[in-house]
């Protein structure tokens, strides 16, 4: 049994329980229960506070965890990162009243700036040469500027939404971050299996994001011309049909390119187009 650490609520939780969905691993969404069996994978679920999720999986509480890169760096915890999985995606940022004629990174020169993120902040302060008063907070350390509690933020950016409503502009973008897959680094060979197995159905999920499958019915005389303007189809199946003189093709279309491809598709005469989302398919 592998027990893997997820945050117990937020955009991160949510995003990982569509994750584990994608990969057909059932598990109970009750955030009453801090830990839940899947009910068709070897795996169990640690619901725990984002920032508690290195130490925990460092520490062998947890073999994995899915935590927010920007949780990770911060904390320095011993552990392998396994795989970036490509949601939950923001930023950590400076950011100061909008009222201020900002100069530049030495305009923070013994300024007081809120966060908390004193790790990474101080890393990058040094690296440029800037000697500030840190000041570690938690919650909503937004509101820090308006109350006089500090002259700038360092803090978790997504939309920008909440830094305009309390009056603040982001001036320099310290690093980005999303979702993390951390592994402790002493799992057994049976748990080492039951992860690979993991990481398999993941790779499929993460591969199958924003393709269609198609399938088309084409005039038998036709088939090399729309293969031509299949992007990336090495080999697209080709079958024939009961009625003579046509054949039915079966692809995959990236979906950022999809519309242009079927429009180019049916000026060949293709017909009976019929489309299916990749993920779909592939358990």
């Amino acid at each position: 049994m592998l027990r893997i650490a997820v945050q117990s609520k937020g955009r991160l939780y949510e995003d990982t329980m569509a994750l584990l969905a994608e990969a057909d691993i059932k598990v109970s969404s009750s955030k009453r229960t801090l830990l839940v069996q899947s009910s068709n994978f070897p795996v169990e679920v640690l619901y725990l506070r984002d920032d508690d999720i290195p130490q925990s999986v460092a520490g062998g509480v947890a073999d994995l965890g899915i935590v927010g890169e920007n949780e990770f760096v911060e904390r320095e915890e011993d552990a392998v990162v396994v795989r970036r999985l490509g949601f939950s995606k923001c930023r950590l940022s400076l950011a100061i009243p909008k009222a201020v004629d900002y100069s530049g990174l030495s305009w923070f020169e013994g300024k007081k700036i809120a966060t908390s993120y004193p790790s990474i902040l101080k890393k990058f302060m040094k690296e440029n040469g800037v000697e500030a008063d840190i000041h570690v907070i938690t919650g909503s350390v937004e509101i820090a500027p308006g109350i006089g509690l500090a002259d700038g933020i360092f803090d978790i950016v997504s939309s920008g939404s909440t830094l305009v409503s309390n009056n603040l502009q982001e001036v320099a973008v310290v690093m980005k971050s999303e979702a993390l897959l951390i592994a402790n680094r002493n799992m057994d060979d049976a748990k080492k299996a039951i992860l690979d197995e993991l990481l398999f159905r993941i790779e499929a999920v993460k591969s199958a994001e924003d393709k269609k499958y198609v399938l088309m019915n084409v005039p038998s005389d036709k088939v090399k011309d729309v293969v031509s303007v299949l992007p990336g189809a090495k080999s697209p199946t080709v079958m024939p049909l009961a009625q003579e003189g046509w054949s039915s093709v079966h692809t995959v279309i990236d979906e950022s390119r999809f519309w242009e491809i079927i429009s180019k598709l049916k000026e060949l005469g293709a017909q009976g187009i019929l489309v299916v989302p990749v993920e779909k398919m592939i358990l």
